[in-house]
């Protein structure tokens, strides 16, 4: 080896040799330890002028400076070299990367119409103005007569009022202790726009009178459902769901002392149940905190004549109920 390899091998920046004329590559740390048994030719020719223990010192000494870290143990080169990883946020919407089913696709600029500020179609039973008389729509609980009769008139929270005439919001005493509560408006209520009126609401009146009560005398009369359903078609769960707001502030600012529910269907729905009138009689029932009596409907009794004195049994209990809750009124 030449002075000028050694001084390079000593610096670390010789080349990696293999022995010429070996079957394998050898590396070069075969070749050094041969070289330590057997110097080089360079040293042989110098061996009069020097002698082997320096040759033997030069030959081994760049041994522990000349043994780098192996190339795969230096972090640096590889992090330089690496390629950059693709963004999935930067690939076009045709050439996203494929995505495993647990985590949610990349967003791409389609995903962001869902926020557009154009305007919406509006279903029909959310189209009521978003203020009424400086109230908010919801707030049903919070108007007085003349602002729920309003919106009641005004109403489009559901279906039916697509085919109504008027709306029957209600009629009689508003400081009554008694309130009588129907189903749901017929073809008469619907025409003029009030409860109970037709061949029904001359006998709900009799009705009345026996219990020595008037229709505009401590008596307040409505319906669970102020619009008349299609062909008088019992009203749909939804329908009384949206209308139910309107009653139950109608029962709240009469404040009544009894409430007689007229019918099957009036009486499912205020009390939220399945069962039938005969289920039902005979009973004290409750309704947002006021005693509730359940007898049949006028018009039912128009057909079934044999059912009146059941339905004057029931009067007789929702009397002696209003006077235990008045303290022995008569």
């Amino acid at each position: 080896m030449s002075l000028d390899e050694i001084a390079l091998e000593e610096l670390g920046l010789a080349p990696r040799w293999v022995r010429k004329g070996a079957r394998g590559a050898a590396p070069l740390d075969a070749a050094r330890e041969d070289d330590a048994v057997a110097p080089s030719p360079a040293v042989r020719r110098a061996g009069a002028e020097a002698p082997e223990a320096p040759v033997a010192s030069a030959v081994e000494s760049p041994r522990p400076v000349a043994a780098p870290q192996p190339i795969e143990a230096q972090p640096a080169a590889p992090e330089r070299t690496r390629p950059p990883q693709p963004v999935a946020r930067a690939a076009s919407p045709s050439k996203a990367a494929p995505h495993s089913s647990d985590e949610p696709p990349p967003l791409t600029d389609e995903d962001f119409a869902w926020f557009d500020t154009a305007a919406q179609p509006v279903l029909l039973h959310d189209a009521e103005p978003a203020q009424a008389d400086g109230v908010p729509r919801n707030d049903v609980a919070t108007l007085d007569w003349d602002a729920l009769a309003e919106r009641v008139a005004s109403c489009t929270r559901c279906r039916l009022c697509e085919k109504r005439t008027h709306t029957v919001f209600g009629v009689g005493d508003r400081e009554a202790d008694w309130m009588l509560i129907g189903e749901a408006p017929g073809e008469n209520e619907d025409r003029q726009g009030e409860p109970f009126v037709g061949q029904a609401g001359k006998l709900l009146d009799n009705m009345l009178r026996a219990l020595s009560l008037a229709r505009e005398e401590n008596v307040y009369i409505a319906n669970v459902i102020k619009c008349r359903p299609p062909g008088n078609r019992n009203p749909e769960p939804d329908e009384v769901a949206r209308c139910e707001p309107y009653l139950q502030r109608q029962v709240a600012l009469v404040k009544p002392k009894i409430i007689v529910a007229l019918g099957r269907f009036a009486a499912q729905s205020l009390l939220k149940t399945d069962g039938s009138i005969a289920s039902l009689r005979g009973r004290v029932h409750e309704y947002e905190g006021v005693p509730v009596i359940v007898t049949y409907h006028p018009a039912y009794l128009l057909r079934s004549l044999h059912d009146k004195a059941k339905a004057w049994t029931d009067l007789c209990l929702a009397r002696d109920t209003w006077r235990a809750a008045s303290g022995g009124k008569r």
